[in-house]
């Protein structure tokens, strides 16, 4: 999942960014004590290249960065992912506010793919960006090469809207493609 570098500071945008349980999962506020994890699922280069702003390499101190940010009055809510019942950390996901309005991004460990654990943190998020903010539309955006990603974005609802250009840290200009999910698709399918 991406997140492209045209934040906002849209305050109707701002989320308080509760804990959420699903079925497997608790989403909470990344913490200190998840650095360790954080900097060990990070670091990986297949992980970083798919996303726009995920350094490679990752280190304690990006780790203390992203904390700070997250700790920052911000529109939008971030989300340590983490396994009901263990506490392990497993990914990330975000609500980000964008230009064009919040947009979806996630992303989850290697060692924790194709689980399913970011299709049910996405339907979490989703869900809290629509209940939460009067949006008409939710944003996301996925590379051209991460099928995986699409799946997750199909299985939410989104909707294909065209494709761009995203600035990777780690591979440079990348296409992607973008979807959106609008409130009355989500009001539709809430039954997940």
């Amino acid at each position: 999942m991406v997140a492209e570098s045209d934040d906002s500071d849209d305050e109707s945008l701002r989320i308080e960014c509760p804990t959420l349980a699903t079925q497997r999962l608790v989403l909470r506020a990344p913490r200190e004590s998840d650095i360790p994890q954080l900097v060990m699922l990070a670091d990986n280069r297949h992980v970083a290249q798919m996303l726009a702003r995920m350094p490679h390499p990752y280190g304690e101190a990006e780790a203390r960065t992203f904390l700070a940010m997250n700790g920052l009055k911000r529109p939008g809510a971030s989300y340590a992912l983490t396994l009901a019942g263990t506490g392990t950390f497993v990914g990330c996901a975000a609500l980000n506010a964008k230009e064009r309005g919040l947009e979806l991004g996630y992303w989850i460990g290697e060692p924790y793919w194709k689980r399913g654990y970011a299709t049910e943190a996405a339907h979490a998020l989703v869900d809290l960006a629509f209940r939460s903010t009067g949006i008409a539309v939710l944003h996301a955006s996925a590379r051209v090469i991460n099928p995986a990603s699409r799946r997750v974005l199909h299985k939410c609802g989104f909707q294909y809207a065209g494709q761009g250009m995203m600035n990777s840290l780690v591979v440079g200009q990348v296409p992607v493609e973008r979807y959106r999910l609008d409130r009355k698709t989500w009001h539709s399918l809430r039954s997940w």
